[in-house]
């Protein structure tokens, strides 16, 4: 994962003047991407999970990169790798409980080691001390808990002996001659072979995948984009295995309509629902507990279960989903600091996941209360106010008269009372314009991380 290339490319969908005929194999209606789309569009939140043997030096899973770690030091890590601790049915039921849907997991990071068992490689975890299959354990419990699968798979290897050094390779130098003498026996046509060999595996090993997250293009000098990964040919392979499957736009294919179904904000978050020549297009963000994607055990900058609510809710108001990732540990396990957060969220939606679900960004009719993020539900007609800061007795909703026959808190149904035409006040009573309502809420908060207020709309 990079943030700042993952911005550009995000930004750059934008400047594109016209989308790239479509092939045969590539043509779909609108209604039948949504259609393919409607289960993830539904559900809204995921969890992602970075993990691999960079959680052994616990220092970020670009560790490798960011120290030039050569691969023989990095050598001791496949070495030692063996989480004793695995459980992906407790993985599972954290998920679960958490609220989260579907589950993205790194079958292969940039570092090139893989989380199943490769034929095309020894670079992978049967070969570790481990000796066994992360990926198979992990599919199954998942789909036990109901939740749907999703692969993420790295167009980047800093280990394959055919992946050509850039400046973003561990072993990347200032000295051109050296990085032309290192790149002359490397072939890219034997690494995008490899590439489309690794995704056969893991599109026929596992059953249906339902969304598959590649990462990431690099396009321009001493980069890779999709003339680099051959992406057409990749995505037409990807298609024929799995008709139904939902992928990134990290292809480099953003200047077509078909070479991706969603795009990709990662670590900000949108101004608005992001959109593509002009329209509004399916997006997810994906964000971390902290400030690293693998475990990082001295990292503190952790977002509180506060933010990571408010963070789901305001994606959720913008049309988005939210992708959010667990680090585990090299012993199999997440960290006290993951297990607190996926609490906190489990909390929140048990009462509140009904104005997730389903939900999408409010009709431009429905004013923003003052402290307040609107979620709306088209297929119930329901509109939910997230109120982020509780307000002394009463909730003012400019121009809602008329819009709504019934108010309550979501986290325990009970009623809120409202009032209409006050157009004078008193002294203890505050006044409104005709159109207006005004909530009449209880004067202590709900104890819960942000209260909801669900709307039956008429």
């Amino acid at each position: 994962m990079k943030l700042c290339i993952t911005a550009l490319l995000l930004l750059g969908a934008t400047t594109f003047v016209s989308a790239q005929e479509t092939p045969a194999w590539a043509k779909e209606t609108k209604a039948q991407k949504e259609e393919r789309m409607a289960w993830w569009t539904h559900d809204r939140f995921g969890m992602f999970i970075h993990w691999g043997i960079y959680a052994l030096p616990a220092r970020h899973e670009w560790v490798k990169r960011n120290e030039h770690i050569t691969d023989e030091d990095y050598a001791k890590y496949f070495e030692h790798f063996d989480p004793d601790l695995y459980n992906p049915k407790e993985w599972a039921v954290k998920a679960r409980a958490a609220g989260m849907k579907y589950v993205v997991v790194t079958t292969k990071h940039h570092d090139g080691f893989c989380l199943w068992d490769s034929k095309v490689t020894d670079y992978k975890v049967t070969n570790t001390p481990y000796g066994k299959d992360l990926i198979a354990p992990l599919v199954e419990a998942f789909r036990a808990e109901g939740l749907r699968v999703g692969f993420y798979y790295s167009l980047i290897d800093w280990h394959h002996p055919d992946f050509p050094l850039d400046n973003v390779h561990p072993a990347w130098t200032r000295d051109t001659e050296k990085m032309a003498a290192a790149n002359e026996k490397r072939d890219m046509n034997r690494y995008r072979k490899y590439m489309k060999e690794q995704l056969t595996e893991l599109l026929t090993m596992y059953g249906r995948i339902d969304e598959l997250f590649l990462d990431f293009s690099y396009p321009g000098e001493n980069g890779k984009g999709h003339n680099e990964w051959n992406s057409e040919d990749l995505l037409k392979h990807i298609r024929s295995l799995q008709p139904q499957i939902i992928v990134d736009n990290r292809l480099d294919l953003d200047h077509t309509d078909w070479g991706w179904d969603f795009v990709t904000p990662e670590q900000f978050m949108p101004q608005e629902w992001p959109t593509v020549r002009g329209q509004r297009v399916p997006w997810e963000t994906c964000q971390t507990f902290s400030g690293s994607w693998g475990y990082y055990r001295d990292e503190y900058s952790w977002k509180s279960v506060h933010q990571l609510v408010v963070m789901l809710i305001e994606t959720t108001s913008k049309g988005g989903n939210l992708l959010l990732n667990v680090g585990p540990t090299a012993r199999g396990v997440f960290d006290d600091r993951a297990d607190e957060r996926l609490e906190g969220l489990a909390r929140w939606m048990k009462f509140h996941d009904r104005s997730i679900y389903g939900c999408t960004e409010a009709p431009e009719t429905f004013a923003v209360p003052a402290n307040c993020m609107l979620t709306y539900n088209p297929e119930k007609k329901r509109l939910y106010i997230h109120v982020l800061e509780w307000p002394f007795k009463s909730l003012h909703l400019p121009g809602y008269k008329g819009k709504f026959k019934y108010a309550q808190l979501l986290n325990d149904d009970s009623e809120i009372k409202f009032t209409t035409n006050i157009e004078q006040g008193s002294h203890t009573t505050e006044n409104s314009k005709a159109e207006d309502v005004i909530l009449n809420l209880p004067v202590q908060r709900p104890n819960v991380e942000v209260p909801v207020i669900e709307l039956f709309l008429e």
